[in-house]
């Protein structure tokens, strides 16, 4: 076949003879296994592998990864075996066309559900061998230039995917070039009409800018030979997607957007690029807050170039990148390097390094999260292009993502050190946690021994790293809650049906678990906390396979409530309860006992409940715990009138949490003012004392608790 030899042909200028019978073997295979198989553009199905392994010889990846690019759908689309693949080809080669391979036998709750588990089983592949997602991307890229033979709703979902997903993979490992066409490809076939626009007038304007840009260019090589510097010097052609993107975001014209030049100047050494940034400086006036270090602290995937902005002749803005041959190389390949130019340059290992630090991480947030939809939504935050770089308190350099707080530098240092981190100094000031974070800033976390993760962090938390410490932490937590109260509440129905105290036999414990999924006694006790299993139903099955359960079968007695359990126990927020009222509890799933006032409007708000889901609850007298409750305030709108309430609330020994003032009219001249108050307080009676005080000043004219 004429593609098939071509790609023989080139491969065999950098690949061994001996790699070389790999390759055709790998092609015969796969011709076989897709013979008769059509594409949707009416080719033969052998073409697209091909074309995949052309892309990737261009980047001179070796044997392995071109033999798996070949077979990549081989598994996936014609029921190859792996075990037959490592048979053929070894293991090595089996592993990588496995790790590209969807999970196509396996039932999904949803569409998203699929692609995630198919997402995370691809990155958890890429983690152990970066060339699964470097086989992937040049099957993503194929696929997207041969996108028009599909129909348009899967145009546009594949296209989705790509922009969402792929494109800033192959951003944050450095595949440059890759990411802008897979970008511009998206926006074709999302935005068609734009697309077409655009393209039309970028395509006009070339003309118009030759004769600008010729003359910017010879400006800028006199400057530098002059200055006895030698460099290449080329023009920058912005492509659609980014043209597009700085009209939305800067809410710019097009012409605007294409008034900008810009040029790449390339050099022989890091020396000479600051040698060079000083002589255009001195050529053009440089706008201030455009300059750019990546040289000194480069991308996290690894990019290095001195990016700075000039005012040009008329004014006219001009964009510079200056970077060595050798940065530039990495610029446009990235990872892809590796292979590309075997070269002792400290700046292709650093590129590895980073990569591998990279998937190292994706690693610790897969074994964190609890499932694949949840895994995809922290990667999606960690591949937002924007950074900042902040030191740590011994000068490190760490790059986050715009956006970080503290707690989020806290668990990039160590998952330790976010897991208990209690406060942090910024730029030696004493900080809040969730304070955002801005490049050159230095952070200092503080910890504590015994400090454990806060499930309010997640309000402000932007890294994928610390969203799955922090979930994980909660879920370990609620799961020691549920335990704890499921084994109350099992007691408590034990104890009402039998009238006694009752230890079950193991026996009886044994035969319910086999009974059952569950395969251990804790995760019965966590269903019951969690409100997945109902108590009563649970202990008269127990008791009936220990042959203890007798015909008078007793109410379950009433569960005590603290009020201060966690997450296995919630005080509902509608009626906030409080000790002294009387109260129930509802049992609500993934959500555990949830404790209501007995007249609260929620409980009967969508049809009468499932008395079985009710649950007599009591009061235990808790010991210091405050309690938040809402109350109405009816005052006159006097001058001063809110610190005299504040100042009885306070005398009463009671917290404001929260407060709201709003004006009301009565008739023509009375005017009120309406305030609503969050105060605490320790119980029922407590409450009562806060009200009777108030109700003492002549400014309150009505005041009463909010509830529902």
């Amino acid at each position: 076949m004429e593609q098939a030899n071509a790609l023989l042909e080139k491969v065999a200028v950098y690949l061994k003879p001996e790699d070389l019978p790999l390759l055709v073997a790998a092609f015969k295979f796969s011709e076989l296994s897709h013979r008769g198989q059509i594409r949707k553009s009416g080719e033969p199905y052998i073409t697209h592998p091909i074309s995949v392994a052309d892309i990737l010889a261009d980047w001179h990846l070796d044997a392995q990864a071109l033999a798996a690019a070949l077979l990549h759908d081989v598994m996936e689309d014609t029921g190859v075996s792996k075990h037959e693949l490592t048979e053929r080809f070894g293991r090595t080669v089996a592993d990588l066309v496995d790790g590209l391979s969807k999970l196509e036998r396996l039932e999904f709750q949803s569409k998203e559900e699929a692609q995630a588990e198919n997402f995370r089983k691809m990155l958890m592949a890429m983690a152990r061998d970066v060339r699964v997602i470097l086989v992937k991307l040049a099957d993503r890229l194929h696929n997207m230039r041969t996108l028009e033979a599909m129909r348009e709703d899967k145009q546009k979902r594949i296209a989705s995917e790509t922009l969402e997903i792929y494109a800033p993979i192959a951003n944050r490992i450095g595949l440059h070039s890759i990411y802008q066409e897979l970008e511009d490809l998206s926006f074709k076939y999302l935005h068609p009409l734009r697309h077409e626009v655009l393209a039309k007038a970028l395509k006009a304007a070339r003309g118009n800018r030759r004769e600008v840009v010729g003359k910017i260019l010879d400006a800028l090589k006199q400057k530098l030979s002059d200055a006895g510097i030698e460099t290449v010097i080329s023009g920058r052609e912005k492509h659609l997607a980014s043209i597009y993107r700085k009209m939305q975001e800067k809410h710019l014209s097009f012409s605007q957007v294409l008034d900008i030049y810009g040029f790449r100047v390339i050099v022989r050494d890091v020396p000479t690029c600051y040698l060079a940034l000083g002589a255009l400086h001195g050529l053009y006036k440089p706008l201030p807050g455009n300059f750019k270090d990546y040289i000194a602290i480069p991308k996290p995937n690894g990019y290095q170039s001195l990016h700075t902005a000039l005012s040009g002749p008329y004014g006219t803005p001009i964009e510079i990148q200056i970077r060595t041959h050798d940065m530039h190389k990495v610029a446009e390949s990235g990872v892809a390097s590796h292979w590309m130019y075997k070269s002792g340059d400290e700046s292709f290992g650093d590129v590895q390094q980073k990569t591998h630090q990279w998937l190292q991480s994706l690693l610790e947030i897969q074994s964190m999260s609890g499932d694949s939809i949840e895994f995809l939504e922290h990667i999606k935050v960690d591949l937002f292009p924007g950074e900042v770089y902040v030191f740590t308190p011994k000068g490190k350099i760490l790059t986050l993502p715009q956006g970080s707080t503290a707690v989020d530098f806290a668990y990039a240092v160590h998952s330790d050190i976010g897991n208990r981190c209690i406060a942090a100094k910024i730029n030696y000031d004493l900080m809040p946690l969730r304070t955002v974070l801005k490049t050159g800033d230095r952070v200092e976390i503080i910890t504590a021994a015994l400090a454990k993760p806060n499930p309010n962090w997640l309000n402000f938390v932007v890294t994928g790293k610390a969203r799955s410490h922090i979930r994980h932490f909660i879920k370990t937590m609620r799961y020691e809650e549920s335990v704890q109260i499921g084994d109350r509440m099992l007691k408590q129905a034990l104890t009402a049906l039998t009238a006694t105290k009752i230890e079950l036999p193991d026996d009886a414990w044994e035969r319910y678990l086999r009974e059952n999924a569950p395969s251990r006694r804790e995760e019965i006790l966590s269903d019951l906390g969690l409100g997945k299993r109902l108590p009563v139903v649970v202990a008269q099955r127990l008791l009936a396979l220990a042959g203890l359960l007798t015909e008078s079968e007793a109410k379950p007695g009433p569960v005590l409530i603290h009020g201060t359990e966690g997450v296995a126990v919630q005080l509902a927020r509608c009626c906030n309860p409080i000790p002294g009222d009387p109260i129930l509890g509802q049992i609500k799933q993934g959500q555990g006992l949830v404790i209501h006032t007995h007249d609260c409007p929620q409980i009967g708000r969508y049809g009468r409940p499932d008395p079985d889901k009710l649950l007599e609850v009591q009061w235990d007298a808790p010991q210091g715990k405050l309690f938040d409750v809402a109350i109405k305030i009816l005052a006159m709108h006097e001058r001063g009138v809110l610190a005299q309430i504040a100042a009885a609330i306070s005398e009463a020994g009671a917290n404001i949490e929260n407060v709201r003032m709003e004006e009301e009219e009565f008739g023509e001249d009375d005017r009120y003012t309406e305030i609503r108050f969050t105060v605490q307080v320790e119980n029922r009676n407590h409450l009562a004392r806060v009200m009777q005080s108030l109700r003492q000043l002549e400014t309150v004219v009505r005041i009463h608790r909010l509830k529902g």
